[in-house]
């Protein structure tokens, strides 16, 4: 099932998103100084598409830099790419079929605002 839900979250909103962060990734890593948030772009980018069956989870060792980093994060990236998954998220609930993608896409928001100091793993390993 998680296969199958994949390939349509993929087809229908993954890609699109995933496109987003990669140019966000890019952007920051073009910059020398922000290649800490080109890497979390990157991340999100690949949680992005193909998230069921993963879930994100805090890093134990994160510290006051990955606040830091979050808080500029937001004003520069988070907002737009939050917006990006409610929109995406509206528009998918708004079919039957789509209503799984978009919750999926509303779980999406918290990590597109705050992406450092978490990590994604497999939902198996999410207690560990």
């Amino acid at each position: 099932m998680k296969t199958l839900l994949n390939l349509i979250w993929l087809v229908l909103a993954g890609f699109w998103l995933a496109v987003g962060y990669a140019v966000a990734g890019i952007i920051c890593c073009v910059l020398i100084v922000t290649i800490p948030f080109g890497i979390a772009s990157f991340r999100i980018a690949g949680y992005t598409l193909w998230p069921f069956g993963r879930t994100i989870v805090d890093k134990r060792s994160a510290g006051a830099g990955a606040v830091l980093g979050n808080l500029i994060w937001i004003v520069f990236a988070g907002w737009w790419l939050a917006l990006g998954h409610l929109v995406t998220g509206i528009a998918l609930c708004l079919t039957i079929v789509g209503i799984p993608l978009g919750v999926a896409n509303f779980k999406l928001i918290p990590i597109s605002l705050v992406p450092l100091g978490k990590d994604i793993v497999p939902t198996n390993q999410s207690f560990a």
